[in-house]
């Protein structure tokens, strides 16, 4: 069964503060998902492997460590996703980025696949989904399965809020995937929004509404 990880810090319990209140502009809300973005991947990357090297300090040789194994890729789920994948180069620059495109039908509150381009070799890296908001999980659960269906293993999904239905999609169609958010939120509104919530990210990241 996937873990899920609610990454309770106190730096990131204030920034999703910030990003629920509703007078939050878009240049502020930007940078603080951007900011919480760039925290949660600290941690989901923290059972990432090491190897020791040597190398020659300023004043002696030193064995240390850096990262072995599997690199990094990002797959941001558009659009909402795009607003994370800065914060996350930012600690890891040499991941490369993957994008999948899905859209909410309105009738059927069914995610519709538009667009997939993943770097080449996406198979040999461990890839870390993103998107703001795990409502319903459909997005996630069909962009894992897109991905999956391209071979891809060792995958996480990222979201900053989640509501317990989206949470419960997951876990159930992708056992294998780790979750992590930053809170979990009380459910969904007959809108498959998340309450409380912080309203439509893309909209808000994008100055759309």
């Amino acid at each position: 069964m996937s873990k899920v990880h609610v990454l309770d810090h106190p730096l990131l319990q204030h920034k999703v503060s910030k990003i629920r209140d509703k007078e939050t502009g878009v240049k502020e809300f930007r940078e603080l998902v951007k900011e919480i973005a760039m925290l949660m991947v600290y941690e989901v990357t923290r059972d990432l492997p090491l190897k020791e090297i040597e190398v020659e300090t300023p004043i002696t040789k030193a064995k240390t460590k850096v990262i072995s194994g599997r690199t990094l890729g990002i797959v941001p789920i558009l659009r909402a996703g795009l607003g994370m994948v800065e914060g996350v180069l930012n600690l890891i620059p040499s991941a490369k980025v993957g994008h999948i495109g899905l859209y909410r039908d309105p009738e059927t509150l069914e995610p519709v696949e538009y667009y997939c381009k993943l770097p080449v070799d996406s198979k040999e890296r461990d890839l870390i989904v993103l998107d703001p908001m795990l409502a319903t999980g459909g997005s996630a659960c069909d962009a894992i399965d897109i991905l999956k269906k391209r071979g891809c293993k060792g995958i996480k999904l990222v979201c900053i809020l989640g509501a317990p239905e989206g949470v419960r999609a997951v876990e159930d169609a992708h056992p294998d995937v780790d979750i992590y958010v930053a809170a979990v939120d009380t459910g969904l509104n007959d809108h498959a929004y998340i309450v409380p919530g912080l309203g439509d990210a893309g909209d808000r990241l994008f100055g759309t509404k």
